[in-house]
């Protein structure tokens, strides 16, 4: 089946929008690999364990087609292991060829968790097949069909030697668990989970379509004002190397033709945040670029370009409509086990308002909603809750 530009477009966005149902706060992480499969990069993910970084790209792997290897790395880890076992029929002729059938070498999208507790032997073989898709070991040699691989890790690395592979990987975000207001979305959206129905896909064919359409985008219209994001950046003492820079028009090309546009422009901007290193460096990122993102938009990356424009103020308006979904679901008085329950989402609600915002700085809009909150947990003091 052959796909047009906006049919491709469209098969994917329906896929990813199927991939991140239940996947409460990761809506996000799922559509960074989309861009990362689409622009040819590499995605980083820093989070503690349990945050569900491995089930957000299996979602997405299946989502998007194509082979799917993953594997927990360890200091232990054998090359066997990832890049598949010596062929001992070719060993016998004195030819050291690897096996790779079912391995990373042969898969469209790879997840590695823990990915820098990997060996000196796995760390340079990966990244040879990271920066040149091609899987060098012995005597094999061979082109690697791979779109995207996600790394994850519970934090960046300080050893330099790894920081320095780390850089091959373009795109980074930062994940938490999910907050206290969220936890019965993130309950139901783990029960829908078991018994899911069959989600839609899209194809690797769709996936070439766009990916093709990125490289052949005209960025020139838009260089202009990426440069400048660039210098504003450097003004505000966020330095990204010169590769990263000049491989960050990759993750604008792939954005706008996942938007359906085949030329790309000030919307397409906001994936520039993904590629600052740091945690603190990205809220940096969107504070200085908060005129040049303001502008940002997409339809089938809607939560990522949102998290990245945004920020702050993506953040209080989440958190605002926490607050009135739970204030709004206030149970009978005569319901004391409900009411004690009720007060426990009252109080997490504001406990991560007033650790994302200091008082002085709430936005309007939270700060009508702290009004509400404690005006509702003084009518149910904690005596009567309990």
């Amino acid at each position: 089946m052959s796909f047009s530009f906006d049919e491709a477009a469209r098969s994917v966005r329906d896929a990813l929008t199927d991939a991140g149902q239940g996947l409460v706060e990761r809506e996000a992480m799922v559509e960074l690999v989309a861009l990362c499969a689409v622009a040819g990069e590499h995605l980083l993910v820093i989070g503690p364990p349990g945050t569900a970084k491995s089930e957000a790209v299996r979602r997405t792997a299946r989502a998007l087609g194509g082979g799917y290897f993953e594997y927990l790395l360890g200091r232990f880890t054998e090359p066997s292991e990832i890049f598949g076992p010596v062929d001992l029929r070719k060993l016998r002729e004195g030819l050291v060829e690897t096996e790779t059938a079912g391995m990373l070498p042969e898969a469209e999208v790879a997840f590695l968790d823990e990915v820098f507790l990997g060996s000196t032997a796995i760390l340079n073989t990966l990244l040879g097949l990271l920066n040149e898709r091609v899987f060098r070991r012995g005597h094999t040699r061979m082109r690697c069909p791979l779109r995207v691989c996600v790394g994850a890790s519970n934090a960046l690395p300080e050893d330099e030697a790894l920081a320095a592979f780390a850089d091959r990987f373009l795109a980074r975000t930062f994940v938490a668990p999910v907050p206290d207001p969220r936890l019965e979305d993130l309950l139901a959206g783990g029960a829908s989970l078991w018994n899911a129905e069959e989600a839609r896909t899209a194809s690797l064919e769709a996936l070439d379509v766009l990916a093709r359409a990125a490289r052949e985008a005209d960025l020139g219209p838009v260089r202009p004002h990426l440069a400048h994001a660039l210098r504003t950046l450097r003004g505000a003492g966020i330095a990204l190397s010169d590769r990263r820079m000049v491989k960050a028009q990759r993750l604008v090309a792939a954005a706008a033709a996942l938007a359906g546009r085949a030329t790309p422009g000030v919307a397409d901007l906001w994936p520039l945040v993904y590629a600052v290193p740091t945690q603190e460096a990205q809220a940096l990122a969107r504070d200085v670029l908060r005129e040049l993102l303001a502008h940002s938009e997409n339809p089938a990356l809607s939560a990522a370009a949102l998290e990245a424009s945004a920020g702050p103020l993506a953040r209080a308006q989440r958190i605002a409509q926490a607050g009135r979904a739970v204030l709004a679901a206030r149970p009978g008085e005569g319901d004391v086990e409900a009411l004690a329950s009720w007060r426990l989402k009252l109080e997490g609600v504001a406990r991560e308002m007033d650790a994302g915002f200091a008082p002085e700085a709430l936005p309007e809009e939270l700060r009508a909603v702290r009004e509400e909150l404690r005006v509702a947990l003084a009518q149910v003091p904690r005596t009567e809750a309990a």
